[in-house]
């Protein structure tokens, strides 16, 4: 059996385990597939100048082994998980590669073993890209993160997170009592910055579940 098979079915079972004890953290089943990866780091991939990306919820790595191959010489990245068990994942198996070596060397590459909301600084990011469960959070929480990652992005910054296909409207149909209400007041705030703030999408069938990327841009409107 090929060594990078047994190293991603590895990653499979950590994170299916993580998931098990920590559901509302962790908010899926297994890592995103590459395809999904590459269209959420599609925008900063585009970028022509040096950029300072911002992960968050970065898992076991899917998104951050990507962001390794198309980050530049002048390039930032800080990767912020705030499960140990899983940032040690993404210390041994995803930051220690080849693709981060130099990046690390030269002070580039950073994680960050917090939740988002507990970055301090005026660090202003070129690209923010999420893989945290927001349908998993209460209304508050997701607020407060919004508020974050509006204050750490740069005026034309993006901001790249996923959503499994119909995921929102089948926990509001599904869901009972309180659960119910929390997603479905959930779900309309992430309608509404979508319709506020969207300016591209991409859907990933090929993802397990099938998922789509979307890419907003908050150009300092009020939220």
């Amino acid at each position: 059996m090929p060594k990078g098979f047994r190293s991603g079915m590895s990653r499979r079972f950590e994170f299916v385990a993580a998931y098990l004890r920590d559901p509302k953290v962790i908010g899926a089943v297994a890592p995103s597939s590459r395809s999904l990866a590459k269209a959420l780091c599609a925008p900063y991939e585009s970028a022509s100048q040096p950029a300072w990306v911002l992960e968050v919820g970065a898992g076991t790595g899917a998104v951050t082994h990507e962001l390794g191959r198309i980050l530049r010489p002048k390039d930032r990245l800080d990767t912020c998980e705030i499960s140990h068990e899983l940032a040690d994942i993404l210390e041994r198996d995803v930051l220690g590669n080849a693709d981060f070596a130099e990046a690390r060397v030269e002070g580039r590459v950073h994680l960050l073993r917090s939740a988002v909301q507990d970055i301090q600084g005026d660090r202003q990011y070129d690209f923010v890209i999420s893989g945290l469960p927001f349908t998993s959070f209460e209304l508050s929480v997701v607020q407060d993160i919004f508020g974050v990652i509006r204050r750490l992005l740069k005026p034309s910054g993006v901001f790249s997170y996923f959503e499994y296909i119909g995921m929102r409207r089948t926990s509001r149909m599904l869901a009972l009592g309180r659960r119910r209400s929390r997603v479905r007041s959930v779900s309309a705030y992430m309608a509404k910055n979508i319709h506020a703030h969207q300016f591209a999408q991409r859907l990933v069938l090929s993802n397990l579940p099938p998922a789509r990327a979307r890419h907003l841009r908050f150009n300092g409107q009020p939220g």
